[in-house]
């Protein structure tokens, strides 16, 4: 225990050495015989420290310098009244959670009250038994060290999550930079909506021009959420985008989903998966030919009407060595094809109906949108309207291709 009065910042390096942190006592009467007492008392107790300061306009300077782990303090001193003073030590922010026990020789229920209203968390009538004051002091002090020890893992807890949020806001930010430039060419015209879901998701499409004559168009979902699923999204697009796979007719569905299957075995990908349509438009022969895997039909629409273009493969990466069937479709001029993820449809309805079915929102597909909305706007309003929530759990992806 010091036996001085000269007040020292804590040594928190020692402290973390050698085991718990010492009880710091911060003593303010203004009686030094008081002061001596308490001393006294606490005399023999290695873990505790003690500072005793008999001016009560010193008490806050001296409880922000020494940072005990409780104050005792009188109620009658001179200069500043001791209530007032418990008030001060409750408004100050380094002070603030410190207890605060008042000795006092006053034992009026009154006199308490007002002790306990202002702030204090005990109350003793002097003088006490020692025994009494080493059991309050260790109690007060030990909570109150619990309390600096959960606080402080709080911030840490707290700048650890502000910078993972930043992370994947850069990363929601590259996902996005993926996403293709709406082109509007005599051929073909293209459109779509975008919209992260609460967390980082592993949504992402793409289109363009193989060469002349054959435009592709294609759109993936990784399962789950959250920094894995964004990075296996943005491997498998990456590979989509620069034609990055050995030996391959990008002409040819079937032999995409084939190697995008073998390159990204879920069993080498943390056992994550993803599902994907991918199609190939031919403007010489105005034929689409298309071919999925684990994902949903695209939509051709045509006179009001909705035809699946769905051939039913399995997820991409279960199952190396799977073949993929392909199929073809004519595309009529003015012909306008939807590819989407299933987080468009998968929305619970908010009157309680259940989750929306995939016929449902092909239906709302194949009706002419109002007051001259875009296409791909309307269809996400017309799901977060079912919803009543702009907010969606999965990403929103949709893809609109006009064919002139």
């Amino acid at each position: 225990m010091s036996e001085n009065n000269d007040i020292a910042a804590p040594n928190h390096a020692e402290n973390a050495a050698g085991g718990a942190a010492p009880i710091r006592v911060l003593m303010i009467d203004d009686q030094a015989i008081i002061g001596e007492a308490i001393r006294h008392m606490l005399a023999g107790q290695d873990d505790i420290e003690f500072f005793f300061c008999d001016k009560p306009t010193e008490a806050l300077r001296a409880a922000e310098n020494f940072r005990p782990t409780v104050i005792l303090q009188d109620l009658v001193m001179p200069d500043v009244d001791g209530l007032t003073l418990v008030k001060f030590f409750r408004a100050n922010p380094a002070t603030r959670e410190i207890p605060l026990v008042v000795l006092s020789s006053k034992e009026e229920p009154g006199i308490k009250y007002r002790a306990f209203d202002g702030g204090a968390n005990d109350y003793m009538v002097k003088f006490p038994d020692k025994l009494e004051v080493l059991a309050r002091i260790r109690y007060h002090s030990k909570a109150y060290t619990t309390l600096c020890e959960r606080n402080e893992a709080m911030q840490k807890l707290q700048k650890s999550q502000e910078a993972l949020k930043k992370e994947l806001e850069e990363a929601d930010k590259y996902v996005k930079s993926l996403l293709p430039e709406r082109i509007d060419t005599p051929e073909i015209s293209t459109d779509w909506v975008f919209k992260s879901s609460t967390e980082l998701g592993g949504d992402c499409f793409g289109y363009g021009w193989i060469d002349r004559d054959n435009f592709a168009v294609y759109l993936l979902d990784v399962c789950g959420h959250g920094v894995g699923a964004a990075l296996l999204s943005v491997s498998a697009m990456n590979a989509l985008r620069s034609q990055n796979l050995s030996g391959v007719n990008f002409r040819k569905p079937e032999e995409v989903l084939y190697a995008l299957n073998n390159t990204f075995d879920m069993e080498k990908q943390n056992q994550m998966y993803f599902t994907l349509w991918y199609g190939v438009y031919n403007q010489k022969t105005r034929k689409l030919s298309y071919a999925s895997g684990g994902h949903p039909p695209a939509l051709m629409l045509e006179n009001g009407k909705c035809k699946k273009l769905w051939t039913g493969g399995m997820i991409i990466g279960g199952m190396p060595g799977t073949r993929f069937p392909a199929s073809q479709a004519d595309v009529p001029k003015g012909a306008k094809l939807y590819v989407f993820s299933d987080g468009v449809y998968e929305v619970d309805y908010a009157d309680g109906r259940g989750m929306m079915s995939f016929d449902d929102f092909a239906a709302a597909v194949a009706k002419t949108p109002q007051n001259g909305k875009r296409k791909v706007v309307s269809m996400m309003e017309f799901s977060s309207e079912a919803q009543n929530s702009d907010s969606f759990e999965d990403d929103f992806s949709l893809c609109e291709i006009v064919f002139k």
